[in-house]
């Protein structure tokens, strides 16, 4: 075959590919956040936001516009909500040049079926400023804009895609070079309670730094009930503030256990601090209260004893 039919294939073949690849529904764009309004560094209005960021899903292949109340067989579209917590010029080791930076949060809700769905991911685009001038600064701001716009698209489409891949293929996904792909395997794996994921996200417990982290993570954890975490977040309760350690309490009554239970019971009696004392004394009986056999009155009259 010649090289010219050999390229005219392959793009074909890639444009049947790319069109049927699944098409998620997806509702108008919402735009939030105090940074898109009188940004003078973009000069864009968030309706302007809106829409490039409208033009980048189409762009994608991947999503298409749906009315907000689909009919009833269809599969309901997901409400994309795009903030911009974020525009600033930075400067970098090693470089002359200032650069864009835009960061973004694009949030993916769902509302119905069993329970509603909400991910998120985030992005940092970036662009060099290519004219010290302020038409060259906002040329450069918009272009990080689009950038990131990209980013925060393909990370979309890799988490939905996640939701519709097997257990078995979400584990293999927790090995791929894209950090990305990893992250959202081990999201859909610890929403699904798979044992797979207890291990990683306990060690990502461990190595977590910042508040916010540590919290999505000891929730994902508490979700799965997965009393192997529970001496891991023992451990992480040291030294930490009250208000922490009380989170941490809670966390280890949800996950509950014989080991929940001493350290609870531990607590109650004897930490240095009324208030995680009292925290640990009501995990404990909400605890003890969830092991309880239910009484007559409300298992109904009609279960049979």
């Amino acid at each position: 075959m010649k090289p010219a039919l050999v390229l005219a294939s392959c793009v074909v073949l890639l444009g049947a590919c790319r069109s049927q690849a699944p098409r998620y529904p997806v509702a108008p764009v919402e735009v939030s956040g105090a940074t898109l309004r009188d940004n003078a560094l973009l000069g864009l209005a968030p309706e302007g936001v809106a829409e490039l960021f409208t033009e980048a899903l189409k762009a994608s292949g991947r999503f298409e516009s749906k009315a907000e109340k689909p009919p009833r067989e269809a599969p309901r579209p997901w409400r994309l909500t795009l903030d911009v917590p974020f525009t600033r010029e930075v400067l970098k080791d090693g470089d002359p040049r200032s650069f864009a930076e835009v960061g973004a949060n694009l949030e993916l809700e769902r509302f119905g079926g069993d329970l509603p769905q909400h991910y998120e991911v985030v992005g940092l685009g970036e662009a060099p400023v290519l004219e010290d001038t302020p038409a060259g600064r906002q040329a450069a701001m918009r272009a990080a804009l689009q950038n990131v716009l990209r980013q925060v698209t393909d990370s979309a489409v890799l988490q939905l895609a996640a939701l519709e891949r097997t257990d078995e293929a979400l584990v293999q996904d927790l090995r791929a070079d894209d950090s990305r792909i990893r992250e959202f395997a081990l999201r859909t794996l610890a929403e699904r309670q798979h044992p797979a994921a207890a291990p990683l996200l306990i060690e990502r417990l461990k190595e977590a730094t910042d508040a916010d982290g540590v919290r999505k993570t000891m929730g994902a954890l508490v979700e799965m009930k997965a009393r192997v975490a529970v001496p891991v977040l023992i451990d992480l309760a040291r030294g930490r503030d009250v208000g922490f350690v009380q989170e941490i309490v809670f966390a280890v009554g949800e996950i509950g256990g014989p080991e929940a239970e001493a350290y609870l019971y531990t607590v109650a009696q004897g930490h240095d601090a009324p208030a995680v004392q009292a925290a640990a004394q009501q995990a404990l009986d909400t605890l003890y209260a969830s092991r309880r056999p239910p009484t007559a009155e409300a298992r109904g009259p009609d279960h049979a004893d």
